[in-house]
């Protein structure tokens, strides 16, 4: 069963992006940037950008019950 996991982004609304999608046993992240939704800011600095970014990654994967080091990462170039 697919379940699609939102982060509050009108993207997910607008075009129908979702931060993840937990299928079988697998979590897909894709697309996610350093903006904080709890105050609808991205930070100036690129390092406070970046741990943002995974802080919205990890939300993600807490809410679909699967924790950083488990994790696998990919790029397709």
């Amino acid at each position: 069963m697919r379940r699609l996991i939102s982060s509050g982004s009108t993207f997910e609304r607008d075009i129908g992006y979702s931060r993840a999608v937990v299928e079988g046993g697998w979590v897909f992240v894709s697309g996610t940037t350093g903006f904080d939704y709890a105050t609808m800011t991205i930070p100036e600095d690129t390092a406070a950008q970046a741990e943002r970014c995974l802080a919205n990654v990890a939300a993600a994967l807490a809410e679909a019950a699967k924790v950083l080091p488990t994790v696998v990462a990919g790029t397709r170039e």
